[in-house]
């Protein structure tokens, strides 16, 4: 797309001395641009031979392809609002789909966008093959990855949260709290989030003199089953903790359901922390302390760097963190 165009829309912008928003405007057709300005920018554009990338279906609606592995947690829901609500205010629809790591959904899926033309494209949690990425490139639809499974070493822009600090945070709240074992039920370890927050609750444990010991972390996947026997198993321990941070709330539910059924109380027995913030964290009983990441804000950051991308301008930066926030409610307490 960037070779279709001998100047980018910010490098206009700067030479008009306004904002890249009035250059999309001209470029768009919208009419809420003074005269005087359209006419300066629309003769900038002419002088330095823009050219809108076009259109393969004529007067086609503009979409967005919007790509997770699965679709069963409530976190796809929030990262699915964030998107929908700057896609609709441009004007843009919205295909989701989910690819559940299945051989040849990819394929099928590539073969689809190919079909409705998309835009650009929002991947969730997935990993960008090359061979998926080198397509993309060859097709000018831009991509942007949300929580980059593997790294962020790769090819296209990608937004997350501070999962490491957020990790720490919760780590830091328990010790406040007198908690010493702690038993942390860990995400999928081949997620870049999933080892942040392992990392940093590991951080957090060393930087106050605690011993880090392997028998207090458990795998997970992040949904409740793997929380449930995560905590069971921590439970089992000769000397179990007092306090447990699961990666995430779906696994704390889990963790607090085990914890019930081996007659223990939360927060009174054992402290509970959990991670993402979901919407009905703050009604379950207990009201769960957790670790909240905007999950609609980067569906939100995603979906205006892809369309961002589809207009041939400038994105500010390759890698965007958003921050993490403690939220504590009623499933932690003092260590008894």
């Amino acid at each position: 797309m960037a070779g279709e165009r001998k100047v980018t829309i910010t490098a206009i912008a700067r030479e008009a001395g306004v904002s890249v928003p009035t250059v999309s405007r001209v470029v768009n057709g919208r009419s809420d641009v003074a005269p005087e300005t359209r006419a300066k920018v629309e003769e900038l554009l002419r002088h330095h031979g823009y050219r809108r990338r076009a259109q393969p279906h004529g007067d086609r609606a503009a979409l967005l392809d919007l790509v997770f592995n699965d679709l069963d947690s409530p976190w796809a829901v929030e990262i699915i609002r964030g998107v929908e609500e700057v896609a609709h205010a441009s004007g843009v629809g919205t295909v989701v789909s989910a690819i559940h790591d299945r051989a040849g959904a990819a394929r099928q899926w590539m073969t689809n966008l190919r079909a409705r033309a998309s835009d650009g494209v929002i991947m969730v949690t997935s990993v960008l093959e090359p061979v998926l990425h080198k397509e993309l490139t060859r097709l000018g639809v831009p991509i942007v990855v949300v929580d980059p499974a593997g790294g962020t070493a790769i090819a296209a822009p990608t937004v997350g949260a501070t999962n490491w600090a957020g990790g720490m945070a919760a780590t830091e709240h328990l010790l406040e709290l007198g908690h010493r074992r702690i038993g942390f039920i860990a995400g999928p370890p081949r997620l870049l989030c999933s080892r942040a927050r392992h990392d940093g609750y590991r951080a957090a444990l060393e930087a106050a003199g605690v011993p880090v010991e392997e028998e207090l972390t458990v795998p997970g996947d992040f949904y409740h089953e793997s929380g449930f026997h995560g905590c069971r198993r921590l439970m089992e321990l000769a000397d179990p903790p007092t306090a447990v941070f699961a990666a995430s709330d779906q696994m704390a539910m889990g963790a607090i359901e085990a914890l019930r059924q081996c007659g223990l109380r939360v927060p009174q027995d054992v402290s509970v922390v959990g991670f993402d913030d979901l919407p009905e964290m703050r009604w379950v009983a207990p009201p769960l302390t957790t670790v909240r990441q905007p999950l609609a804000e980067m569906g939100k950051v995603a979906a205006r760097t892809v369309l961002r991308q589809a207009r041939g301008e400038e994105i500010d930066s390759p890698r965007v963190e958003l921050a993490t926030e403690l939220v504590v409610r009623a499933s932690t307490a003092h260590r008894r």
